[in-house]
This record gives C-alpha cells, structure tokens and sequence, in this order.
C-alpha cells in the first residue's frame, strides 16, 4: 500500500478515515451532485478494498450494509485500505429507479469513457477514481423491483482469487457466472482487480436477513485477505457454500393471478408444483399449474402476483446434491435469525 492514495484530488494518509465527495455531473436544474466516498485506511500495509453499493439506482440494501459496515467495531486494527461507495447511480438513487437519466444501465457501461454518456461518464469516473486505485472488489446488488434473491455470490471461478472470496464470503449459494461485457465485474478483470458480486433481497426494500448476511460477508473476506484479525465468534458454523452447475427461470405459462406454493431457498424436484397461476374470477377451468422445469434449490423468485405469460416466476439453480444444500439455507437463516442469533449485533434489527 503506498503511503498517498489520492481520490478526486484528496489525499488520504495511512491511519485516516476520510470522505471524499467525487464531483458529478451537474442535475438540469443546475444542482451540485457528488458521488462520496469513504476512505478508511489502516496504519498497516495491506490490500484495498472497494465495496460499492446501488450501481443500481434502486437496490438500497448494499447502502445499509455499507452503513453498518464502516461503523462495525470490528474495524479496529485494520491493515489495508476500506473503500465504501455506499450508492455509485446517485441519479437513480435519487429518483428510486434501476437506471440513470438516460435510461442506461449503469452495470452495462463499464469502463465507460470521458466523452460518452452520462452513464459512460458515470462508469469512467468509477473506474479511475476507485477500482484503478484497488486491489480486490466487493459490489453489492438485489435482485430487481417486485423480485427477491436468496443470499449468494456471483463470481468466475475460473479465477482462483475471485473463488476464495467467494467461498470466504459464506453465503449459502454461489453462482459460477460468466463475465457480461460492460458489466463492472467484466471492467475490473480488465485491469487485474478480482471482484465478487453479493446478490440478496428486493429492489428498494430492506430485509434483515439479507443485511445482515451482506456486513459479516464482507467482513469474512477482509478476514480473508489479511485486513482484520480472526473473529472470536467461535459459536456460529461457517456456512459451506455450494457451488450451482447452471440455473434456469420458470416462467408464467398463462396470464393471470400467481398463487406461489413453495418458499425461497426450498429444494425441488423436476415436474413439483410450485404455484398456480388463474384468472381473477375464479374459473376452475383457467386455473394452470407451475410447474419445475429442473431440480434444484429456488434461489429467486417474483414477489408480484400479477403476472403476464413469459414472466419470470422462480429461479432455479441445479446442484449436485440439492438435499444438503436446503440443509445449508435453513442454517443459513437460523444463523442469521435476530431472535436465535446471540453474537450480539452491533445495533438492533430493522423489523
């Protein structure tokens, strides 16, 4: 770690804890905007690490487990440097949306360039301001709005960094997922910083669980990479995460009213029912059943009941041994439950 890492012109010294406010584009009503940036930097040589939360506009749980991150007791003695950019789409953040402005994705703009659009702006200025000065990555997103993701890592296996992150970070499911071209994931392998992506929860919802998983994550890879010591928390089993051979989206065969009859993280078996989908007035007769195109473990689903045919109802992720891992997500949420979790948190729950 270099004694001077500067970020929009600032310098950060070791052992200072610092936020940098990146200058954005102007709003049309002429408005100031930035994008801040926590620096926490230790005394000690070590990696850097950037956690970046809400490149989607609207996915607001990477915010709260940013929030809670930096304010985590567990900090103390730190090698290395923290970097936390609590919400990068600061333009969708502020208009509750997925996308910015131009209606670009942000997570399909990466690397970006000086002279694109706004979102290319956007990609470009993360990348020389935070990702060119780091080491390693954490980028925390949820599923979209009215959709819901159990708690698993997106990551290329292929790279042995990138796997011992993922497999450090204990969440129950890890998703072997190749790069998209224009993704940040894609970005950063481009200039050598191993990235893995947390995917758990709603689009502009909280869930606890979700929050809670995301903080001891990331704290469990910093563990990891050398930047804190070992945790004392002796009573809590690891999780061991199970590695998905592919996963496949069943789909609305009819439109009409969705009743969903299995929960998140359920094992199931090819041909389960899984809901039914009917018309509003109740004919017996326009009533179809959801069916399980493979087996597997749900690892995402819709949370809207009104749906049209072709829409994407539950997520299926194919394992060898589905049994062990439903096993692992009851653990996984028993861990994690408030009421039975007696690792004392660092505040009370959001309910």
């Amino acid at each position: 770690m270099a004694d001077e890492l500067i970020i929009a012109g600032q310098s950060i010294a070791p052992g200072e804890n610092k936020v940098v406010d990146v200058a954005l584009p102007d709003l049309y009503m002429h408005t100031s905007l930035s994008m801040p940036v926590q620096v926490m930097r230790g005394r000690r040589e070590g990696p850097v690490l950037f956690v970046s939360g809400a490149v989607h506009g609207d996915e607001i749980v990477g915010v709260e487990i940013i929030r809670r991150l930096v304010r985590s007791k567990r900090l103390k003695g730190l090698k290395g440097t923290l970097i936390t950019i609590p919400v990068v789409n600061v333009y969708g953040f502020i208009n509750q949306t997925r996308y910015l402005p131009d209606r670009r994705d942000l997570n399909r703009c990466f690397p970006g360039s000086e002279e694109g659009s706004l979102a290319a702006r956007l990609a470009n200025l993360f990348m020389s301001e935070v990702v060119n000065k780091c080491t390693h990555g954490v980028d925390l997103h949820t599923a979209a709005i009215h959709r819901d993701n159990l708690p698993q890592i997106r990551a290329a296996l292929d790279n042995p960094v990138v796997e011992e992150m993922a497999r450090s970070f204990n969440a129950p499911v890890i998703l072997n997922s190749g790069l998209i071209e224009g993704s940040l994931r894609h970005a950063c392998q481009q200039v050598n910083v191993p990235v893995i992506v947390y995917e758990a929860g709603e689009a502009l919802r909280f869930n606890e669980l979700a929050i809670r998983a995301g903080v001891r994550g990331v704290l469990a890879v910093m563990r990891k990479l050398g930047m804190l010591t070992e945790s004392r928390t002796k009573h809590l089993k690891p999780v061991e995460p199970f590695v998905a051979r592919s996963s496949s989206w069943v789909r609305a065969p009819q439109s009409g009213i969705f009743r969903m009859l299995v929960p998140m993280g359920a094992q199931v078996t090819k041909g389960d029912t899984l809901g039914m989908v009917a018309a509003p007035y109740g004919d017996e007769k326009s009533e179809t059943k959801v069916v399980a195109i493979c087996s597997g473990v749900i690892i995402g689903r819709t949370n809207i009941p009104l749906v049209n045919e072709g829409e994407a109802l539950f997520h299926i992720a194919r394992f060898n041994r589905p049994d062990e891992v439903a096993d692992s997500v009851e653990a996984f949420n028993t861990n994690l439950d408030p009421s039975t979790d007696t690792s004392a948190p660092e505040e009370r729950p959001i309910i």
